[in-house]
């Protein structure tokens, strides 16, 4: 499938946009070679580059840890003599500060495949990606309470960090947060018997119908999540008893947020989805998403056309909608992406107005409004229509 946000303007977004054939990672089940064999050189322009999160906003500090789900009852869709479907989630919580270690940003051979694979010529040190400051606390205690529960799912072929600055936001802002690698599906996933798996999806998917099922496995990968979180009589995760099990939403960039809509249609337990610039490849059916609520924030695709998944999708919804455009941004402006561009020298797509910390910035503030609005019931203004403060942001009437 060509769709219109996945495609656009490629030669400029090799690091963030779905590779071709020719430059997707190696189809194989796990990267077995040793990082410091294959490390990228150090260069005078990127070896004191750092890259720094913007804080978080929200009156909690973020707690995090790790978890390595199995799904018994799945086999993995993807490479199905690898066993059952596993999974890496990264959970983010309210948490009392100071009371946990600092929580790094990726493993160095994700970080390493990462680079390889999307930035042309790499040359980049794995460390520019691995000293990234992020603002979590690992192993945390958490902060009294229940809070609501949002389910993230990053990008295709980008690994699940590249959302990392909205989930210790959406934590410290009082949601418990499951950032969710799809395995596969992006440059790298690390598990905790030091394996680092590739995307072996990456040079698939070629028809509508294909793009499609990616969809619908995410889906299943995130009903699957909650499931160990939320609803089993003995949890997954530690600390599940902060999860409020009637206030759960979804959101996703690009394929992680088309994947809301089939998540929605089949799990009854999410409430409200968002979707950050993906090409809708299960359109909202002409029976709507059952009343759900729903958040479309993209880039703008020039010469007034728009994404006709997301024309027809937006005539189909049923609930409360809103279809926000970000005046000067990318696709990968809903993500931490910018910030290492920025970090490395990688130049901008053209047309790029908006600074990296400002994507972020505006990301964070309508994601959060929209679940305050739909899973705290909490008044939410900058929903509503344009404002000054943010003069970037345009509603589709």
């Amino acid at each position: 499938m060509t769709g219109t946000r996945r495609t656009a303007t490629v030669a400029a977004l090799l690091f963030v946009l779905p590779l071709s054939v020719a430059a997707s990672p190696p189809a194989s089940a796990a990267s077995t070679v040793p990082a410091s064999a294959t490390a990228p050189a150090r260069t005078a322009a990127s070896a004191g580059a750092h890259v720094d999160l913007p804080r978080p906003t929200g009156p909690y500090a973020p707690g995090q840890e790790i978890l390595h789900l199995v799904d018994q009852d799945r086999p993995d869709p993807w490479v199905p003599a690898a066993g059952p479907r596993q999974l890496m989630v990264s959970m983010y919580y309210p948490a009392k500060e100071g009371t946990g270690g600092p929580a790094p940003y990726m493993t160095p051979e994700a970080a390493r495949l990462m680079l390889d694979v999307k930035v042309p010529g790499n040359t980049t040190p794995t460390e520019v990606v691995t000293g990234t400051r992020t603002w979590a606390e690992s192993h945390a205690r958490p902060q009294p309470g229940r809070f609501p529960l949002v389910v993230l799912s990053p990008g295709f072929t980008m690994p699940r960090t590249e959302l990392t600055s909205l989930s210790e936001d959406l934590a410290s802002r009082g949601y418990v947060v499951a950032l969710v690698d799809h395995t596969y599906e992006n440059t790298g996933t690390t598990f905790p018997d030091g394996r680092t798996l590739t995307c072996v999806m990456c040079d698939q998917l070629k028809t509508p119908e294909e793009w499609a099922a990616l969809n619908e496995s995410r889906a299943k990968d995130i009903s699957f999540v909650i499931d160990q979180l939320a609803t089993r009589r003995h949890p997954a995760w530690r600390y599940a008893g902060l999860i409020d099990q009637d206030r759960i939403g979804m959101a996703g960039h690009s394929v992680g947020g088309s994947a809301t809509v089939p998540a929605l249609l089949t799990d009854d337990r999410i409430r409200a989805g968002a979707n950050l610039d993906g090409t809708m490849d299960v359109p909202v059916p002409a029976t709507g998403l059952k009343g759900k609520p729903f958040l479309m924030i993209g880039h703008p695709l020039g010469d007034g056309r728009e994404d006709p998944s997301w024309t027809e999708s937006w005539a189909n919804l049923d609930g409360w909608k809103r279809w926000l455009t970000v005046a000067g941004s990318h696709h990968a402006t809903f993500t931490d992406t910018p910030l290492l561009f920025d970090a490395i020298g990688f130049p901008e797509p053209p047309g790029t107005t908006i600074g990296a910390e400002r994507g972020v910035q505006l990301t964070r503030e309508y994601v959060a409004a929209f679940f305050a609005l739909h899973l705290k019931g909490t008044d939410q203004p900058i929903l509503n229509g344009p404002t000054p403060e943010n003069p970037e942001i345009s509603f589709h009437p």
